[in-house]
């Protein structure tokens, strides 16, 4: 057996959305969830996809998420409103805040939605692309666990906050999503998984040296024992730190300070989860005409890609289109799961009841069941 097994995009719906079912979500809302989640493996974001299944699984078993949550808008304006989410599952109330972004921009042309008292909601582009597929500029960010160490210091205290925005263009859209630290969290957590070193430059240890421990670090953050993940930028002014560090703050500001939410050094603490998202939705008609406003980002992508490469390189992409490429690919043929991340999935369909065989094959089935508890 090597290091992956391959399933098909619909076997891992199935897997997926029978398991959210189990766990109290609706089949509607399974859907949502589940779409979130293998979006991100299929654009080959493997850090948020199918061996985030874990978290969600402990979340709920925790008590951070309740599948029961009613969400509620307690502020609302013609081109705004905060959702109270009551500690429902993220991509639920992901899906619907951003929703209401896109209702109200194409009413007034721009809204901001902020949620609080959520949950991890997935890849933050998701929610960037609900809009942009209505013709929309989409931004989404939320904040997280405190896992950014600030420029200088040495304890954690702004979560990975990342800001996706995406914007229609020929023949691609205009799509980024990027953590505001050097990596996120769960690039941590396969490096743990795969027993590898993390590169120089990730990661700091409690005494706020550089560590190549993810483990460790990983259970600091947990433990809130001091050291974590850099900002973009590194560990050093010089390596432009503070613009990583500055970027952390622009979207704890859109999310929980907006919000009245927990900020990410406050959440996750004593069983409460906490986080909050920003949902950002812009008509460009309300700058002119908006076919030629996507027209004209349109030929400035063009002309990125065919502007000359630098030695030894063989082409320029823009923002987007290595997902549109990883999408297909993946569709086509079958998404690659870490073993340890499928012996996570065993693990669910024991808690769950479900037939590992008839879910996950015969391969699955040779894994032994891992003795230790998962990592939140």
């Amino acid at each position: 057996m090597g290091n992956s097994i391959n399933y098909s995009y619909e076997k891992l719906n199935k897997f997926c959305t029978d398991a959210f079912m189990k766990f109290g979500f609706s089949k509607e809302e399974s859907d949502i969830i589940v779409d979130v989640l293998l979006t991100s493996d299929l654009y080959g974001i493997e850090s948020h996809g199918m061996q985030r299944l874990v978290r969600y699984h402990k979340g709920i078993e925790k008590g951070l998420i309740k599948p029961k949550a009613e969400p509620e808008i307690v502020f609302e304006t013609p081109v705004s409103a905060v959702i109270e989410g009551n500690d429902g599952m993220g991509q639920l109330l992901g899906y619907k805040a951003m929703n209401i972004a896109i209702e109200k921009a194409k009413k007034t042309g721009m809204a901001i939605v902020t949620v609080r008292n959520s949950n991890h909601y997935g890849i933050a582009g998701y929610y960037a692309k609900m809009a942009c597929k209505e013709g929309l500029i989409g931004m989404s960010m939320t904040n997280s666990e405190a896992i950014m160490v600030p420029t200088f210091g040495r304890k954690a205290m702004l979560g990975s906050n990342p800001i996706a925005i995406a914007m229609p263009a020929e023949p691609y859209d205009f799509f980024f999503d990027a953590s505001t630290t050097v990596v996120t969290r769960g690039k941590l957590e396969i490096y743990n998984k795969l027993q590898k070193p993390l590169p120089e430059g990730w990661a700091l240890g409690a005494t706020g040296k550089g560590s190549s421990d993810a483990s460790d670090v990983l259970k600091n953050i947990v433990a809130k024992a001091g050291g974590g993940i850099v900002p973009l930028g590194g560990e050093t002014e010089q390596n432009g730190s503070h613009k990583g560090y500055g970027y952390g703050m622009f979207c704890e500001i859109f999310t929980s300070i907006l919000s009245m939410g927990l900020t990410s050094n406050h959440t996750h603490i004593d069983g409460k989860g906490g986080t909050c998202h920003g949902f950002i939705a812009i008509n460009p008609a309300v700058f002119g005409d908006a076919d030629a406003i996507r027209e004209h980002l349109s030929t400035l992508l063009q002309e990125l890609r065919e502007s000359p490469k630098a030695e030894g390189a063989e082409r320029i992409y823009t923002h987007g289109e290595k997902e549109v490429y990883a999408y297909e690919d993946r569709l086509k043929n079958g998404i690659d799961v870490n073993i340890n991340t499928v012996a996570e999935m065993v693990d669910l369909c024991n808690y769950l009841q479900m037939d590992v065989k008839e879910y996950l094959g015969e391969e699955a089935m040779e894994l032994k069941l891992r003795q230790s508890s998962y990592d939140m």
